[in-house]
């Protein structure tokens, strides 16, 4: 396939005119208007593949969007433990140029958690051996718990909330492969220092719904915890007598943090002074989103416990807790963009090349760039989705 007449989003952060040429599988060709050979190579392209050619008539063409962070959507979960919810989910993620997906876990007996992962994977395996193909590509499994603090779990249910245990961790690794990416963890919990140093080399660890002040933060950090579970959001407050987690993430540069961009989780006066803070290389957004994303208002599960979704906000039923969020991550990053003033080239970056380096998969997603995977995404002036290529095909 040609894909002409678009603005490419380049390696160094910003849009340029030119062409994209794909096969089943790879990027094949990146070329620049402003290059010498740009008409004779756009000719030739066009004629070698005139029956697969796609105008762009103007779009900004940039990576598939990678989420990190999600439960569902389309009224399914991955803790559903089913394959028809995650095929389900990736397809609608997959339509929607969410290209790449790193499920995310919640707080569960041990057993249901080890079923949903086994699940994980074996969708996984299916995929790498050529089916669903019109699904987004399963990248690894975040575990948001069960090694969080009853006192700021959230949505999460308390029943299931366990100390920190190696011998655990390694028994979901198995169960799922070898599939887990992030595993989130309290630094204020029993034993979490010592968990973060034993498990640092396997897995990415995250700090996530923890109520520690900034000095178990920062010693978390330390150990070798890398990542943030969505900054703000399942934590003590940031103040400044203690700034506890995000004055830590501050003080840590090689530390990143994920940020829901809804308009709910997070002001966007806040959104805009992380970026001042952590500068756009450390932020990843995410969507968050439960099995109510793409849904009607009414009243849905997630970990055990119902949900309320009104408009677009979703709350545990009788409570103002937050449980997730109804938006999926081309909303959050649109939003970041249109509402918050996030410039354009810098939320990209936030939903393509951050998390693509953080799973440690840029050398194969995350920029327009040859040879890399070819799952792009067509977005107009208003950053509505245009088209979305997965695998060098139109879906």
């Amino acid at each position: 396939m040609i894909i002409r007449n678009v603005k490419i989003y380049t390696e160094e952060n910003g849009f340029k005119p030119g062409f994209v040429v794909t096969d089943d599988k790879r990027i094949q060709v990146v070329c620049f208007k402003d290059s010498p050979d740009y008409e004779r190579l756009i000719q030739m392209y066009s004629d070698l593949v005139a029956d697969n050619c796609l105008n762009g008539k103007g779009a900004y063409l940039i990576p598939g969007m990678i989420d990190i962070h999600l439960h569902g959507c389309k009224g399914y979960d991955f803790c559903d433990g089913s394959l028809e919810a995650i095929e389900q989910i990736m397809a609608y993620q997959a339509s929607i140029g969410v290209t790449t997906v790193v499920p995310a876990t919640m707080t569960l007996p041990v057993e249901q958690l080890e079923k949903i992962l086994t699940q994980l994977a074996v969708f996984h395996e299916k995929k790498a051996c050529g089916e669903y193909e019109i699904c987004a590509d399963l990248a690894g499994i975040n575990m948001e718990g069960p090694f969080i603090s009853e006192t700021k779990r959230g949505a999460q249910k308390a029943d299931y909330i366990r100390k920190a245990d190696v011998e655990l961790f390694r028994r979901f690794m198995r169960a799922a492969d070898g599939l887990i990416k992030y595993i989130g963890v309290a630094p204020e919990i029993e034993g979490a220092v010592d968990f973060i140093q034993e498990i640092r080399e396997e897995v990415k660890v995250t700090v996530a719904h923890s109520n520690a002040g900034y000095t178990k933060a920062k010693a978390a950090f330390e150990a070798g915890a890398l990542h943030v579970t969505h900054l703000y959001n399942g934590m003590k407050e940031y103040s400044h007598r203690e700034p506890g987690v995000v004055g830590a993430v501050y003080d840590c540069k090689d530390v990143e943090a994920e940020l829901i961009c809804d308009g709910i989780h997070v002001h966007p006066a806040v959104i805009r002074a992380t970026f001042d803070m952590l500068g756009k290389e450390r932020i990843i957004f995410i969507s968050d989103s439960i099995r109510a994303a793409g849904m009607q208002p009414g009243e849905y599960e997630l970990g055990g416990q119902k949900v309320e979704v009104k408009s677009d906000r979703a709350t545990i039923s009788g409570t103002e807790t937050i449980a997730g969020s109804v938006i999926n991550l081309p909303d959050a990053f649109r939003y970041a963009v249109k509402e918050v003033g996030i410039p354009l080239e810098e939320a990209v970056i936030c939903v393509t090349k951050n998390p693509a380096l953080s799973l440690g998969i840029y050398e194969e997603r995350g920029s327009v760039s040859v040879g890399k995977r070819a799952d792009l995404l067509l977005l107009n002036e208003e950053l509505v989705i245009a088209g979305v290529i997965k695998n060098g095909h139109l879906l």
